[in-house]
């Protein structure tokens, strides 16, 4: 993800009607003073962004607008835990991760997906996904069964290791490498049917 310009236009004031440019590190400082205003123009400027975060790990843009709600949320709670190590939108980025993984495992027990730890071992595809672009990407791993594409999002976007996927989804290490190989399986197949072009052979 591109970091935020370092000037960005948001607000006209009322009575000048004059422009008034907010940088970042402004509308942060102002969330972290509880600033009501400037917590609604972060929501605007970041919120697309965000997201398409969501939309990777949400069944339908219905869930991911409420797991958008939800990680705000809390970036408005722990904005004061905002030290300066790395960006401040990465910040906000692992927020929206942590809180549509997390969402992902209180709809668990009541959505019909494939069981995560009865997914076979099969061998790695090779498949260069780098070649789709990101619109195309996402709306082909939208069609993933649940536990499929978390693990995919964890592993292959967000750079989870198994193990950190494992003790996050309570599942084994084993399962979670059935679920990634199993994932790039069916997105190859998707990318191929949507593409109408022959990659079997293709290796990357």
């Amino acid at each position: 993800m591109q970091p935020f310009p370092g000037r960005i236009h948001l607000l006209y004031t009322k009575h000048k009607m004059k422009l008034t440019l907010y940088s970042i590190d402004e509308l942060m400082e102002g969330c972290k003073a509880g600033n009501r205003k400037m917590q609604e123009l972060l929501y605007k400027q970041t919120a697309s962004k965000m997201l398409a975060i969501c939309m990777r790990y949400a069944k339908d843009r219905m869930e991911a607008e409420d797991v958008l709600q939800v990680g705000f949320i809390k970036i408005f709670q722990k904005i004061g835990e905002y030290r300066g190590d790395g960006s401040f939108e990465g910040w906000m980025r692992r927020i929206m991760v942590n809180a549509s993984i997390e969402s992902y495992r209180k709809t668990l027990r009541t959505l019909n997906v494939v069981p995560i730890d009865d997914a076979f071992d099969q061998p790695s595809t090779g498949f260069d996904f780098s070649r789709l672009g990101m619109q195309d990407l996402m709306r082909i791993i939208q069609k993933l069964a649940d536990g499929y594409r978390v693990v995919f999002n964890m592993y292959a976007i967000e750079g989870y290791s198994h193990k950190e996927i494992a003790d996050t989804l309570g599942i084994s290490e084993g399962a979670s490498k059935s679920q990634l190989s199993r994932a790039r399986a069916i997105l190859k197949q998707e990318i191929i049917k949507m593409e109408g072009i022959d990659y079997g052979s293709y290796t990357g």
